[in-house]
């Protein structure tokens, strides 16, 4: 006889789903999907031992269990937590949620430079996107912050410490994918920063992907530095033959130029599969890629401003026949105008 399999039933601003032991809440919330999914800076799926450090995903749990219904006192890390049997989980419908994940906005932005006009990663920055949701409109401290002169870290790698809010995510992915890591967290508490070994520089064949698991314009890739807005170029999913990793990425053009390249993400911003340094920073031409399409970016994100999917969310949504006839009927219309 086959074993029965265990599964744990959590419910996360009201909506239920059965899970297997050991899942996280934000693993288990992740599955649900939608507004019940907490943010997280810090926490990598991909990533061994990521998560925990920028608290960002404090959900408040108010029943443990079936066998211990009280509610836990404190707001815990859903990055962190293991879900129990009957447990029941409040993040958008809890004020104490909301208002500590207003703090750690806050605490996040104290020494963060408004560079958005001028950074690279805006338009896809996880911290641009927290701030907007939980933001103060105003600082409410006065203290001089604390300041880094940007440096290269390697032939490929710019590094912008005033912008790093040391999630340690490109530290697990050097460990992870690299033979040999060239940098890590150096000093402790407020001194504690992001630098290499002797001024060593990152140099191997996949250290470019720290570049993408950077929530925010900490890493940027030097080969693209300034060429582009994210929202004025169009990003295609691409193939190639590469002995070193899967061959799938993204190419953002504009016009008939390769401006950038990147690992293919997720739905919550986490690498798909990683990429080697040569396709991401030497086939920057469409001769080394074979196109699949252009990849699906959601309407709600700055990237979508450029229109070039022909799909419209009203064909995706209607369910009868005609659907398609209507829909392009549309796209002529909004042609001829």
């Amino acid at each position: 006889m086959s074993e029965e399999v265990i599964k744990f039933k959590v419910t996360i601003d009201g909506h239920t789903t059965e899970v297997a032991p050991g899942t996280t809440i934000l693993e288990a919330a992740r599955q649900i999907g939608g507004g019940s999914v907490p943010p997280a800076m810090c926490f990598y799926s991909k990533l061994e031992k990521s998560g925990g450090r920028c608290r960002t995903c404090l959900v408040e749990v108010s029943k443990g269990s079936e066998k211990d219904p009280r509610p836990m006192p404190k707001l815990v890390a859903s990055c962190r937590t293991t879900v129990m049997d009957g447990m029941e989980v409040k993040n958008l419908t809890s004020e104490r949620t909301q208002e500590a994940r207003k703090a750690v906005t806050e605490f996040l932005l104290v020494n963060h430079p408004l560079d958005c006009p001028i950074c690279d990663q805006a338009g896809e920055c996880h911290l641009q996107d927290l701030g907007y949701m939980h933001g103060n409109e105003i600082t409410r401290t006065e203290f001089e912050r604390r300041t880094y002169e940007p440096e290269d870290i390697g032939p490929y790698i710019k590094l912008n410490m005033n912008r790093c809010i040391l999630c340690a995510r490109c530290v697990l992915a050097a460990n992870q994918l690299t033979e040999k890591r060239e940098h890590g967290i150096l000093f402790r508490g407020d001194h504690a920063e992001i630098s290499t070994y002797l001024n060593k520089a990152l140099d191997n064949d996949f250290i470019g992907n720290v570049i993408d698991v950077c929530p925010v314009g900490a890493l940027t890739d030097r080969t693209s530095r300034f060429a582009s807005r994210v929202w004025f170029t169009k990003p295609l999913d691409v193939t190639c033959k590469c002995d070193k990793c899967s061959g799938k990425a993204v190419l953002w053009m504009k016009g008939d130029e390769v401006i950038r390249v990147t690992a293919r993400k997720d739905k919550y911003g986490e690498v798909e599969e990683f990429i080697c340094n040569d396709c991401r920073f030497h086939k920057k031409d469409l001769k080394y890629w074979n196109i699949e399409g252009p990849r699906h970016i959601s309407r709600h994100s700055v990237i979508s401003a450029n229109h070039y999917e022909k799909t419209t969310d009203a064909y995706e949504k209607i369910e009868y026949e005609g659907a398609k006839e209507i829909s392009l009927k549309d796209e002529l219309n909004a042609e001829e105008q």
